[in-house]
């Protein structure tokens, strides 16, 4: 189903949005506490999991002895472009491989996932299957182009392809964790993906982010979904 986003225009309108004709309002409180809380925990987190981090790029160095940081441009809020980082999963040429294996993708929409992906290295099973390769993003949290709960941010090629209905996904900033993160993440197909996602937009709350932090903290421990 496809669904027009308007915007209102005139004064104390510009920020509201319809999503499936519900208005949602702006939320100014709850952002300033967001941004505050984004900046505490992911703080916290890169100075107790330093050690770990430290330890992960040093073993994906000795891999291959290329960079173990990837960085790739993704869209946030508004189509804002920024570069996310993560510990490199793959093969240094990896995202030249992706237009042959695009005929393996294994799941609707834009997105890409193939099972048994050959791009994939040793160690990036391993720090796939336990979330340690997305460590790095918590720099892009403390820096503000990410917050710790909010959609996955998207490829720019994956949004070209968005319809109008899936474009809402771009409404708020993306994150670390969301719905389609603590649900089964690659057992979701993208249909499901981009309903989870709005369903956060219209729910966001503190105690939202609060349970999808906790649901997401179980989910890496039973390695739910993580391929």
């Amino acid at each position: 189903m496809r669904v027009n986003v308007q915007v209102e225009d005139g004064e104390n309108r510009s920020n509201i949005i319809y999503i499936n004709n519900i208005r949602v309002q702006s939320k100014p409180v709850y952002d300033f506490f967001k941004r505050l809380f984004d900046i505490l925990l992911s703080l916290s987190a890169l100075i107790v999991l330093s050690p770990v981090m430290i330890i992960v790029a040093l073993l994906v160095f000795l891999q291959d002895f290329h960079n173990p940081i990837f960085s790739q441009v993704r869209l946030t809020k508004d189509c804002k472009e920024f570069k996310m980082y993560k510990f490199r999963s793959m093969c240094v040429d990896a995202e030249e491989q992706i237009e042959e294996l695009k005929k393996y993708n294994e799941v609707s929409g834009p997105a890409f996932k193939m099972e048994d992906d050959p791009r994939i290295t040793k160690i990036g099973k391993f720090i796939r299957k336990t979330s340690l390769d997305e460590l790095p993003q918590l720099i892009n949290i403390l820096e503000g182009s990410m917050s710790i709960v909010g959609p996955r941010p998207p490829l720019p090629s994956e949004v070209e392809e968005y319809t109008p209905y899936q474009m809402q996904r771009l409404n708020v900033k993306g994150g670390l964790t969301c719905y389609w993160q603590c649900s089964g993440r690659s057992n979701v197909d993208f249909d499901k993906w981009v309903a989870l996602d709005i369903k956060y937009i219209k729910e966001r709350s503190v105690l939202t982010d609060l349970k999808i932090i906790l649901k997401t903290v179980k989910a890496v421990f039973k390695c739910d979904g993580a391929k």
